[in-house]
Order: C-alpha cells, then structure tokens, then sequence
C-alpha cells in the first residue's frame, strides 16, 4: 500500500474534552447552552496542540470562569456523527463543586443562558440520548473510580 493510500484510511477524528462536577447530592452540573436546544456539560472541542485535559481545564475556564482542579478521566466515547464525522470525547471528574465555587461561576453570556444541577436520573430529560448515556456511565464510572470506554455512550460490546 502506498503511504498516501494508507493516510487516507487512517481516522482524523475531532476530539472534545468535558468535566462532570457534583454537588452534596451527586447531582451532575449542567448548562444550558445558547446555540443548542438542550443541555450539556462544560467542555468543547480540542484545539492543536493541546491535551483533552488541557481543553477541558481551558473551556471550563472559558464557559464558566473558573478554575477548578480537574480529576481523574471518567470515559472516553467514540461517538462519530453524521454532520461532524468521527468523534472522541473525554470526559474529566471535575470533584464537588462548593456553594462558594458555585457563587463564582461567570457565565459567558454569548454562549450559555444558565446552569443548575440535575440529579443523574433527570439527565435524560434535559439533554440528548447519547449525551445522557454518556454523563450516566461516567458518573457510574465515578463511583467506580475507574474510567470507562464507551461507544455511543453506552459500554463497548453493546448494540448501537
């Protein structure tokens, strides 16, 4: 094989990085972004050069104006998608979130209209299917304390 055919076959994927924070209650922090009909976690894509981990501490840093320590990886996820392609996502345990923390969040206005914490079983209505599977399985994963692998948000080896 030519080193050109074998380039094309290989995967370009776009990367995001995210972190899940909790409360006293475990429940999940969630945004509500701007430019999208349901709602996510901090994070966004990674840049050139730049490490999942170091996306996800900058894009926290971005979204909600802080910066906390960022923990452990809780799950990769394969998740390619029609419009964007082949897709991996990270995501990092960003700990319990304090009520002082909280207070400090700085919404970026242009880009999310609020934040509120969701318990894990009401995830599902606040956001898409493969997202909700994903922030469930890394929450579990949490618990655990060892990350998981995912595709599609659900655990590998399961249909699609």
């Amino acid at each position: 094989m030519a080193p050109n055919e074998h380039e094309a076959k290989m995967a370009h994927p776009r990367m995001a990085a995210g972190a899940l924070f909790f409360d006293d209650a475990d429940r999940v922090l969630m945004v509500e972004p701007t430019y999208k009909d349901y709602w996510e976690i901090p994070g966004g894509y990674v840049e050139t050069g730049e490490s999942p981990l170091q996306a996800c501490i900058r894009e926290v840093r971005e979204e909600l104006g802080i910066t906390p320590l960022i923990g452990q990886l809780l799950a990769v996820d394969w998740a390619p998608s029609d419009h964007e392609g082949d897709k991996v996502l990270y995501l990092f345990d960003g700990g319990h979130l304090t009520p002082a923390a909280l207070e400090a969040v700085t919404l970026q206005p242009d880009e999310l209209r609020g934040v509120q914490f969701v318990p894990i079983a009401a995830i599902g209505e606040r956001t898409i299917p493969r997202l909700a599977r994903r922030i469930t399985a890394a929450a579990h994963a949490r618990a655990g304390q060892a990350p998981v692998y995912l595709e599609h948000g659900q655990p590998a080896g399961h249909a699609v």
